[in-house]
């Protein structure tokens, strides 16, 4: 027999924005129900993406440290050679996972929303049948969240299964691969190709671009070329991918002669798609923007009352733009014109604009790349914008904690007329730890003389921040 649920708010996927808008709605005595049908609590994010591939980082870091120790010593400091059980690396990381997971479920537990779990098909925009393992359950709504998030593009040529794997596939592996060959050489690829060389396999990096990272300027991706050069990651560049077989991947070079790359595991990496298929979009009767859910600047659709958040809606895909849209859509929905810190000032909630300075973005590669607002890509030909670098190098926490010698620095672009900060870059060693520095001073609208009038802890990392500005004025102290 069909259970049928009505509710104020209908929520279509647990990640980080599904349960962030479901929390919100929560605190604010919005009755929600959130339907999960995907990776679990917590989405792609929490499960199979961000987290646990921060942790596969992190302990490849580890071993490469003690492999150092035992080649030779480092810092006084020797070893012997050090050995990896990645079952258990993985299973340290499923209980990561396992962690989060549970932390999500009392935070919607708390906020009264109810979790049905199971694949939702929509057969107009109101109304969904989700196929739970106690049955069919019917559901309407008034207003409905779409945050169904997205999933890895997969190659015609090279399809998923077998040795071929996604980022997913990669996060669970039992045993470091002799050879792996990596296609796409944009962050996931290169966050994962670099965590696996670190722990012992043989790297190459498939990339169509005559370089990696093509979204971010050259100065910012040298650094992270030079590791994988000293490393001896196997790199083709301005390359495409053929088919896989006996254990070796066709590639077709530059200069456009076949190659054969052996491989034990072949990941494809090159880029995601928002999930827009298997649960009745086409039913909904909303616009479409390409392949994303066309949205204006409050996250509704063309659709009264069905909103949508995170990668459904397009570029930048990362979690905490979902999260962001996924509280205004809340707070929207619940007649609240002003978010909690007073931006968006408005008479009326329909009004709130979902309008960020910027959202900054960090590739955890090695070193780290963190950019924030306007590069100097964005800039070219302009001769109204200062552009000020100061390298960690001259940094004394970068030199103590070996996170000055690899090429890194922090870059600032502001305007010359009122010297408003434009941008901040940085590259480097640990740097993902300032992004948020970065992000705050854009979107307060700070000058260079707020950045440079901030006294900066020292030691630490953020005072390159602090030197690139007082260069931009002209008058750095350490260099």
């Amino acid at each position: 027999m069909t259970q049928t649920l009505k509710t104020k708010v209908l929520i279509i996927g647990a990640g980080t924005g599904g349960y962030v808008a479901g929390i919100r709605c929560g605190q604010l005595g919005l009755e929600t129900v959130l339907v999960d049908g995907g990776d679990g609590l917590g989405g792609t994010c929490l499960n199979v993406g961000c987290i646990p591939s921060k942790a596969i980082i992190h302990a490849a870091s580890k071993f490469e440290t003690v492999a150092k120790a035992a080649g030779g010593g480092t810092l006084g400091i020797t070893a012997s050679a050090p050995a990896i059980d990645l079952a258990q690396t993985r299973e340290w990381k499923d209980g990561i996972v396992r962690k989060l997971n549970a932390g999500v479920a009392a935070l919607l537990k708390k906020a009264k929303v109810k979790v049905v779990k199971g694949w939702a098909t929509f057969d107009d925009a109101k109304t969904c049948r989700v196929e739970t393992d106690d049955g069919p359950v019917t559901i309407t709504a008034e207003h409905v969240i779409l945050a169904t998030g997205s999933e890895p593009v997969e190659l015609p040529f090279l399809p998923f299964g077998g040795d071929v794997i996604s980022s997913t596939e990669a996060l669970s592996l039992d045993a470091v691969p002799g050879k792996l060959v990596v296609v796409g050489g944009g962050y996931i690829g290169l966050e994962l190709g670099i965590a696996y060389r670190k722990l012992g396999a043989q790297v190459a990096i498939v990339e169509m671009a005559d370089r990696i990272l093509p979204l971010y300027d050259k100065a910012l991706t040298d650094p992270v070329m030079k590791w994988l050069t000293d490393h001896g990651v196997d790199m083709h560049l301005g390359a495409r991918a053929g088919g896989f077989g006996d254990g070796k991947l066709s590639i077709t070079t530059k200069d456009g002669e076949p190659l054969q790359l052996d491989a034990g595991k072949v990941l494809v990496t090159v880029g995601r798609r928002p999930r827009t298929s298997g649960w009745g979009l086409e039913n909904m009767g909303v616009a479409m923007a390409g392949p994303f859910v066309k949205i204006d600047d409050r996250c509704a659709t063309s659709m009264k009352n069905v909103w949508a958040v995170g990668d459904l809606t397009g570029e930048p895909m990362l979690a905490h733009k979902g999260s962001a849209q996924g509280e205004m859509v809340a707070e929207i929905i619940a007649g609240r014109a002003q978010a909690a810190s007073g931006r968006a000032a408005s008479d009326s909630a329909n009004e709130r604009l979902f309008d960020p300075v910027t959202i900054a973005a960090v590739c955890f590669t090695e070193p780290e790349i963190v950019s924030a607002g306007l590069g100097p890509l964005d800039v070219e030909g302009r001769d109204d914008v200062i552009t000020s670098v100061f390298p960690l190098a001259a940094i004394g926490r970068a030199l103590a904690i070996e996170a000055g010698e690899d090429g890194g620095f922090v870059r600032v672009l502001a305007s010359k007329s009122d010297h408003r900060i434009l941008g901040v870059q940085a590259v480097g060693q640990h740097v993902a730890e300032l992004s948020n520095s970065f992000a705050q001073m854009l979107e307060m609208g700070a000058v260079l003389e707020d950045v440079a009038g901030v006294i900066h802890v020292h030691p630490t990392l953020g005072e390159a921040f602090h030197e690139a500005s007082l260069r931009a004025l002209g008058h750095a102290i350490h260099i």
